[in-house]
């Protein structure tokens, strides 16, 4: 039996990606934050310690292109940027106080954001979804 007709993967999530991520601009901007400056605070809640170049790889960023988003959060105390002592070449960056206060406001903001675009959606097929793109956002992660 033929697959019903629908539109590739990608021609359904690229234009989903692009809604959110629109929805989520103005949320941010009300945090004082960038899309980048985000992610760079939600890359520093698995390890509160990670490398310049190890943060940009798990945010999938080009490790020069986050340097300046680094600069503006260390300059409003958002991180810490500090030598490892194990090899001063390299620069250890940690979440502050206020970095992880200010990432659980922006974050519980948009989650709630979220909620409401899923309201509509029977709480089993909400579960399924969920778990379904976690589980292929884990996959993607770990195949780069």
């Amino acid at each position: 039996m033929p697959e019903p007709t629908r539109p590739d993967l990608a021609a359904m999530l690229v234009p989903l990606g692009r809604a959110l991520t629109d929805a989520e601009r103005p949320v941010l901007e009300r945090h004082g934050l960038t899309m980048w400056a985000y992610m760079v605070l939600l890359g520093l809640d698995e390890e509160p310690v990670h490398t310049q170049a190890a943060l940009a790889k798990a945010i999938r960023a080009d490790k020069t292109r986050i340097i300046p988003v680094l600069d503006d959060l260390q300059s409003r105390g958002l991180i810490l940027r500090e030598p490892d002592p194990a090899d001063r070449r390299v620069n250890l960056i940690r979440l502050t106080a206020d970095g992880t206060s200010l990432r659980e406001r922006a974050q519980r903001d948009i989650r709630e954001q979220e909620r409401q675009l899923l309201a509509d959606l029977p709480a089993t097929d909400r579960r399924v979804f969920l778990r379904v793109l976690q589980l292929l956002a884990d996959r993607t992660a770990t195949a780069t």
